[in-house]
């Protein structure tokens, strides 16, 4: 009675059989995924180890006209330091931009190199709207700040002309929340008594992947030249017209008001979050390897599942009874691909490395497929179906916009073949 039940139902545990070696072997693909974010990983601290040589990303915030002044407490009896802070009505930097890469084991890291000419000027000096007594202002003190985010990529040293009149940076600038990190130069008081002042500078600027700029300017107008033809830009906003993107480089403009952003001209309060407001470029390889073969890993529930359920029904089809060994083969196979695809897209194109690596596991599959089934039409079958796979996979990937609704008609049209096949299948009477 024990084997009538067996035989009866021999369909249905096998096909439970198949589907708990699917799920099985969800078990090496978990550590597949965990592989490929270890090198990513690994990619990331070989950057952060050559941007530490050479210098991180940049920030340019200013420059700033900040003046020192005298707060009294509220019972009159002690005094605080403060810092009023006033922001340029007009900014203007012209940037160029040499990138180079640097190879460090075997990834890509990218560098630049910058010169960057700063102009603009601010307005006469309106005291009253921060509520601050002039008496209070210790205008001997007043100086520029200049926000760098790294110092270790000056290449010279940075003069500033304000009016007309020449100023050295130092290092030194207090620490705030809205410049972490500065220069500055001290203004003489007898430079601050015009209506107007305008000023200009020149530095060359080390940096990697990134630069980017705080609009600090009432007006903030920046105009960027590169090399590099693979640019992404960044931050809180976009060039203001269509940039120009060849395979010899990019130009790009960007032209930001204080409407813009959240901050104003002027301020005695430091609290605002000014890189909200950053905008940039990354110069970053046009290569996403990495991200690509972690989307295709998150397919691979589908892919060996579609795959052993075709090895299911030829199975029946052909009443060829195939060992589980042998459905737990195929099934490695299938991971090993993801394994294949990861190690060779670090040193080739993503698109060679999955057509390498599909196609060496679609002829060693289909090898194999001939020795399980005894027959070459059936393993040139499987080979054609498990390629249309693959190239479905390979679309979903490149697709990354358009990989819902194309998956979702993908799967509609193989259920729907399924469906179809299966109904050759008399499940009740069929036998292996």
């Amino acid at each position: 009675m024990e084997n009538n039940f067996f035989k009866k139902n021999q369909l249905t545990l096998r096909g439970i059989m198949v589907g708990f070696i699917i799920l099985v072997l969800m078990i090496p693909m978990a550590n597949i995924s965990s592989l490929v974010q270890e090198r990513q990983n690994r990619q990331t601290e070989v950057s952060q180890e050559v941007s530490n040589k050479w210098a991180s990303n940049q920030t340019i915030n200013g420059p700033v006209l900040i003046i020192p002044y005298i707060e009294l407490s509220l019972d009159q009896k002690n005094t605080f330091r403060k810092l009023a802070y006033f922001l340029p009505s007009d900014l203007n930097a012209a940037v160029l931009v040499t990138p180079q890469t640097r190879h460090r084991s075997i990834f890509d890291i990218v560098v630049y190199q910058s010169k960057v000419i700063v102009t603009g000027k601010f307005d006469s000096l309106n005291i009253s709207t921060l509520n601050i007594p002039t008496t209070a202002i210790l205008w001997n003190e007043a100086f520029i700040c200049l926000g760098l985010t790294d110092f270790r990529g000056l290449e010279d040293q940075i003069n500033i002309i304000w009016d007309t009149q020449q100023y050295t940076f130092e290092v030194g600038a207090p620490m705030n929340d809205f410049i972490p990190n500065g220069l500055k130069v001290n203004i003489p008081y007898h430079s601050l008594t015009s209506s107007q002042h305008s000023f200009s500078l020149e530095l060359g600027l080390r940096g990697s992947q990134n630069l980017s700029f705080v609009p600090t300017g009432k007006t903030t107008k920046v105009h960027m030249e590169s090399s590099w033809p693979d640019p992404s830009f960044t931050g809180a906003f976009l060039p203001t017209d269509q940039a120009q993107i060849t395979e010899q480089g990019f130009i790009a403009d960007w032209k930001i008001l204080d409407l813009n952003r959240n901050f104003p001209q002027s301020f005695k309060d430091t609290k605002y979050e000014v890189h909200a407001a950053d905008f940039g470029v990354n110069f970053l390889k046009g290569s996403d390897h990495y991200s690509k073969t972690t989307r295709s890993v998150k397919y691979a529930l589908l892919f060996i599942g579609l795959t052993l359920a075709l090895y299911y029904f030829i199975e029946i089809l052909q009443q060829k009874e195939v060992h589980a060994f042998q459905y737990v083969l195929v099934g490695l196979a299938l991971c090993v691909f993801y394994t294949l695809l990861l190690s060779i897209s670090e040193y080739l194109n993503f698109n060679w490395a999955y057509l390498i690596a599909a196609g060496s596991i679609v002829l060693l599959v289909t090898w194999y497929t001939t020795f399980v089934f005894k027959s070459k039409k059936i393993a040139g079958t499987f080979s054609l179906v498990l390629t249309l796979l693959y190239g479905f996979i390979f679309i979903l990937i490149q697709l990354q916009d358009w990989a819902l609704l194309i998956g979702s008609v993908g799967l509609f049209v193989v259920l729907a073949a399924v469906m179809y096949f299966s109904k050759r299948i008399n499940f009740e009477k069929a036998e292996l």
